[in-house]
């Protein structure tokens, strides 16, 4: 099985791009998702949060406050390693396990979407990496809107992420999504037809 992994920086477009890949018959799985589940009440996790970052992290319904957190962590380096230290290796576990059960199930090709691939030192884990890009004019714009973010707040994490340069450098592919949705469709679809032809 081809282990292809989808990076890129925030608000850059994974996840319409997963969305194709999904709709074009290929399985993916998300960090994201499985950081959320992997920090959900009564987990490990969740626990080694709250001790390091206090209590009142969580809301009254036991769940994490990720608004608030990030606030935290986008502010300050050396409370982003923590966490990161707290959640990544659970994610990873969870994204080995899937991997290992695709290839079992017979497929192909299999695409585990994690934003912070190069950040975790993971892409050497995968065949494959392609990374999704957009200007910067446009990843600064979505950030705000999407997340109603201040423009020093969106450039935190912006910044907190290796640059989309880098990445498109580093990747295999690149699908830049600042055109159309049928041009970022028509993209993803040329590389799936490449992955195809090399297995």
């Amino acid at each position: 099985m081809k282990r292809v992994a989808l990076t890129g920086g925030i608000a850059t477009g994974k996840s319409v791009v997963r969305a194709e890949f999904e709709r074009l018959g290929v399985p993916t799985v998300d960090a994201d998702v499985l950081a959320r589940e992997a920090v959900a009440p009564g987990t490990p996790a969740l626990a080694a949060i709250l001790a390091r970052f206090g209590a009142d992290i969580a809301d009254e319904h036991h769940l994490l406050d990720r608004r608030r957190l990030g606030a935290i962590v986008f502010a300050d380096v050396a409370a982003r390693r923590d966490l990161e230290r707290i959640v990544h290796p659970a994610v990873q576990a969870a994204i080995n396990q899937w991997l290992g059960s695709m290839e079992r199930d017979g497929h192909g090709i299999a695409v585990a979407v994690i934003p912070l691939l190069y950040e975790t030192g993971r892409e050497r884990d995968f065949d494959v990496i392609v990374t999704t890009a957009c200007g910067a004019e446009e990843q600064l714009r979505r950030v705000m809107t999407r997340d109603s973010l201040t423009e020093i707040q969106a450039r935190q994490r912006i910044t907190a992420q290796l640059s989309t340069e880098e990445k498109v450098r580093r990747a295999n592919h690149a699908i830049w999504t600042d055109g159309t949705l049928e041009n970022t469709k028509r993209q993803v679809l040329e590389v799936l037809e490449r992955l195809a032809a090399k297995r």
